[in-house]
């Protein structure tokens, strides 16, 4: 007997169980195992070119070590998944395909119909890429309830044994050192870059493929990401040794000159399998220990992999396909176009959106306070913001893309991710980065033609929605501005508000 081990492109993780248990019950010389670069998926939406070179590229050198590991490999690039999957089965005549769950809704969909599809007998097998998976923090995931994320972190902390004492209590007595990581950077900082690789034959070879086959966003060239997880390994270790310590003092600093600044970069990688999330957080604890790294850049970065990521995910499955039509402030304003151009006078939103669209990257402040929060105040619809993400993003896929950006970004599911709506004015954006050092608008001004945007976006929305905000209790800070605006300044911000948002129509 053969069968067929059916592996995606986001699941190239090391001793991949599917073929574990297919040599296990077949024996590695009766194991086929089945890889599609699919064109209908690469073109599901407009993605950045240099998203699916890493896809692509990281594919074919997986393919390559299984190769040099004994597999047979059948790697196929096709027009549609189920016609080469079908081709697949008849040409090896494999009377049995075992599979990792998919991480998103379609293709989870797509495999448990599968054995109807290929009619063979399927087996899936439980997805090792996230921690949920192998402990669930909140066992019952009940409908209309909300979880939050500290409650989240904090169990996944102790379940896993990180940062904690032998008595049961964190590491220097405190869960969260987020107050020590809000400095903005230092005129004469100059964080070190991530690491970066030459494209090798097999890299080379898709980045030609990519640019005559997809009219995606950006360019191929310049292409130097980590293709393999020896150079994911290598990117990693560089981010331990160069840019952790001063990752969390200036974990939410943003920067006209560097878009890295002291983050990992390492989201791609995590996110297809090349690096293993648990090792990851393993390795900055053993930072912390060694004296290596302090404890609030330690912890800030664990949070973000542990428990921000792991709650995202647990967060998507367990709010289902409804949460993309989620639409709490009734948003409905098309994208403009400047977040296809970049060309916008706000330079804030001109440089990130100029980064992503060249890049494909820009660290998580920036998505959540420029790019998320003027989509938020400006009411662009929902579905739209999420689209963009999705598509520019070198680290997108719907499951993190979906709940980040519609919950975290958006609070467009009325808080069931966030505890609330993440909206700032100039000030803050002026207070965490250098950006406003070069732009025409005055982020002083609260209205006219020179004040900054973000000053009567930010105020009309909280007049237009104060109803809803009054009940959340974490914007009455927010709310208690409006005391000090009388009816002219009110009249005046809704003014500037609808003329500049008309402007980008």
């Amino acid at each position: 007997m053969s069968a067929t081990v059916w592996i995606l492109g986001d699941q190239l993780v090391l001793n991949h169980p599917a073929l574990t248990l297919a040599t296990e019950q077949f024996g590695k010389d009766n194991i086929y195992v089945l890889m599609i670069e699919s064109e209908e998926r690469a073109r599901r939406y407009r993605y950045h070119q240099k998203k699916l070179v890493l896809i692509f590229s990281a594919m074919r050198h997986y393919a390559e070590e299984l190769r040099t590991a004994g597999f047979n490999v059948d790697y196929r690039i096709a027009a549609e998944t189920k016609a080469a999957l079908q081709k697949h089965i008849q040409e090896y005549s494999s009377e049995e395909i075992i599979m990792m769950e998919a991480s998103e809704y379609r293709g989870r969909k797509f495999q448990e119909d599968i054995e109807d599809i290929l009619k063979i007998p399927a087996t899936l097998l439980p997805n090792i890429q996230f921690l949920v998976g192998r402990y669930q923090p909140f066992p019952d995931g009940k409908e209309n309830k909300r979880y939050i994320h500290e409650q989240f972190y904090r169990k996944m902390r102790v379940h896993f044994d990180i940062l904690m004492q032998p008595n049961g209590n964190p590491i220097e007595n405190k869960w969260n050192f987020d107050k020590s990581n809000r400095r903005r950077l230092p005129k004469d900082a100059q964080p070190p870059l991530p690491f970066s690789f030459e494209p090798d034959d097999i890299t080379f070879s898709v980045m030609e493929e990519v640019e005559k086959k997809f009219r995606g966003i950006g360019s191929v060239r310049g292409f130097n990401l980590a293709v393999s997880r020896k150079q994911a390994q290598k990117s990693a270790e560089e981010f331990f040794s160069q840019r952790l310590p001063n990752f969390g003092a200036f974990e939410d600093a943003m920067s006209n000159t560097f878009d890295t600044i002291y983050h990992s970069k390492l989201s791609p990688y995590i996110n297809l399998g090349l690096l293993d999330p648990l090792e990851l957080a393993k390795e900055a604890e053993n930072k912390y220990h060694s004296g290596q790294a302090p404890i609030n850049s330690v912890e800030g970065f664990i949070r973000q992999i542990i428990g921000w990521r792991e709650y995202i995910y647990w967060q998507y499955w367990r709010l289902g396909p409804s949460l993309a039509e989620k639409n709490y402030w009734q948003a409905n304003r098309p994208l403009p176009e400047v977040f296809w151009s970049g060309d916008i006078k706000m330079h804030c939103l001109h440089k990130v959106i100029s980064r992503v669209l060249e890049s494909g990257y820009s660290h998580h402040i920036e998505r959540l306070m420029i790019i998320a929060n003027f989509c938020l105040l400006a009411g662009i619809q929902p579905t739209e913001v999420n689209e963009w993400f999705l598509s520019t993003y070198i680290d997108s896929y719907e499951w993190v893309m979906l709940p980040n950006v519609l919950g975290m970004g958006l609070y467009a599911d009325g808080g069931e991710i966030s505890s609330k709506p993440y909206i700032a004015s100039a000030n803050y954006i002026n207070k965490m980065g250098d950006y406003c050092l070069n732009c025409s608008y005055d982020r002083k001004q609260r209205t006219g033609d020179q004040a900054c945007p973000f000053n009567y976006l930010y105020w009309n929305f909280i007049l237009k929605e104060e109803e809803k905000l009054r009940s959340n209790p974490r914007m009455s800070r927010s709310l208690l501005g409006l005391r000090n605006l009388d009816k002219e300044q009110r009249i005046q911000l809704t003014k500037n508000a609808d003329e500049f948002l008309k402007s980008l129509a």
